[in-house]
């Protein structure tokens, strides 16, 4: 059963999401990559206001391909997310509630994803056509200096995700990986 949620996002709509659950999310995103990750915590460290809405946000790491004329984003296919690994902590102290991108996150990350009831949602690498045609508005909010790696607010309507890590500290890959383990062993 595929279940619709829309941001921003509480503890009681996160409360009923396990890992491996199928996720379309519909309402405001917002793409960052290293780059932007690293002025955002700047910011933070110095005490100062974000340039986004940080409570009960997703953050989407995503560099996306320019649009062409007619289209309102390109290509928009998630980025190996363990190398916002190192952000990741003060963003969630912030109130960060949810990520969207691809492979696994390090043990510190899930376990603060865990302490601060948060999720980390999987993205279909491969699929970054597919992914945009779920994006209906791109606006670009802060850095625009920093081009496809800009922070934008993307407005999405049942973006595709699973949930890989849960509140509860259950892992997606884990999971599998020890499925496969009792298979072969039978």
């Amino acid at each position: 059963m595929t279940k619709r949620i829309s941001t921003p996002l509480d503890e009681e709509t996160l409360a009923e999401l396990k890992a491996g659950d199928k996720v379309l999310l519909s309402g405001s995103v917002y793409t960052a990559r290293d780059a932007a990750h690293e002025r955002l915590i700047k910011l933070l460290e110095a005490g100062e206001e974000l340039p986004i809405e940080i409570e009960g946000a997703v953050i989407y790491y995503v560099g996306p391909a320019p649009a062409k004329p007619g289209y309102v984003i390109g290509p928009a296919g998630p980025t190996t997310s363990y190398r916002m690994d190192p952000y990741t902590p003060q963003l969630l102290d912030a109130g960060l509630k949810g990520m969207i991108g691809k492979g696994s996150r390090s043990r510190e990350v899930r376990d603060l994803l865990q302490k601060h009831k948060a999720v980390y949602f999987g993205a279909v690498g491969g699929a970054a056509a597919l992914i945009s045609s779920s994006i209906k508005e791109s606006e670009v909010v802060a850095y625009e200096d920093l081009g496809t790696e800009a922070i934008r607010r993307l407005k999405v309507e049942d973006f595709p995700l699973m949930v890989v890590d849960d509140i509860y500290g259950d892992d997606l890959y884990e999971q599998g990986v020890e499925k496969y383990r009792i298979k072969q062993e039978v």
